[in-house]
Order: structure tokens, then C-alpha cells, then sequence
């Protein structure tokens, strides 16, 4: 049985270049380059301290285009069904992403970022640093991706 978890509050709100799912990049790597903001309500401003001192963050969203959900997706790198949560596929029971982007600058309220794959308009849950002693892993798997993970840099929404 599903359990209703409450309490979670939007920080902030995406500004990029996408307007539209359509063509844009699926992953971070395939967005190099690209900047954006997010900008931060301003009662999380005290939440900023020591953060200028990373070069990379994560972010974690909502997909607020998402309007469905299915178990069952076809990844835009396969061609396959897969199981949703051996993807990053969008259309999920809860629709939280997840993407890691580079931290140029903050100014206030702003946080200046880089290689930003995410759609202009999203609310934003939380930001955390990432810490290559914390997070690289060793005899890493990737399942499916083994063969075709490459073609992310060059991959866009069809959508």
C-alpha cells in the first residue's frame, strides 16, 4: 500500500534556455555548456553559506510537465521497454529529477549554472554538493546502458 509522504517545499525555480521538452538535452553531459539560473526563494538564502566553494551540485526536481506515469518506459537511448526505475525516464510514480550541474557563480538569491539539462520553469526541491570521495563509485554496472551510454552527448528529446 502507498503511504502519502508531506512536507516538502519548492527552494527554488529553473531558468534555461528549454521551453519545451522537445530537443533537449537527456543528461547533463549532453548539455555542456548550456547556462541557466536557479533561483532560490529568498528564505533558503542562509542555506547558501560555504556552498561557493563547490564546482559541481546536485539538484533534485520535480518533472512538472509530466502529466502520466508508467512502470514501463522506452528509454530515448533504447528502443526497448524497460522497467521505469532502471531508467531516468520522467514518467514516474514520483516524478523527482536528478541532475548534476556546474556551479559558476552565486549572487544573492542566484545560483549561476552550467551544463543545465533541465526545462525553464521547474521547481526545484534541494541542492547538495557533489563530492567525488562521497559519490565516484568503484566496479561500477550499468546494465542495459552498457553498450549504448556513450550516445548521451549527442541525444535529444524527441518529445
Amino acid at each position: 500500500m502507498s503511504k502519502l509522504i508531506s512536507g516538502f517545499n519548492q527552494i527554488g525555480i529553473i531558468h534555461s534556455p528549454f521551453s519545451s521538452p522537445k530537443n533537449m538535452p537527456i543528461q547533463p553531459p549532453g548539455a555542456s555548456g548550456i547556462s541557466g539560473q536557479l533561483v532560490l526563494e529568498p528564505e533558503y538564502v542562509p542555506g547558501l553559506k560555504d556552498l561557493e566553494g563547490f564546482s559541481h551540485i546536485y539538484l533534485l526536481y520535480i518533472f512538472h510537465k509530466v502529466s502520466e506515469s508508467h512502470l514501463s518506459v522506452t528509454p530515448y537511448l533504447d528502443t526497448h521497454l524497460r522497467g521505469v526505475f532502471a531508467t531516468r525516464a520522467p514518467s514516474r510514480p514520483n516524478p523527482i529529477g536528478l541532475s548534476i550541474v556546474r556551479l559558476l557563480s552565486i549572487e544573492n538569491n542566484i545560483l549561476n549554472i552550467e551544463n543545465l539539462d533541465i526545462l525553464d520553469g521547474t521547481p526545484v526541491l534541494d541542492i547538495k554538493p557533489y563530492i567525488p570521495p562521497f559519490d565516484d563509485q568503484v566496479n561500477v554496472r550499468i546494465g542495459w546502458l552498457t553498450e549504448i551510454a556513450d550516445g548521451v552527448k549527442h541525444k535529444r528529446t524527441e518529445r
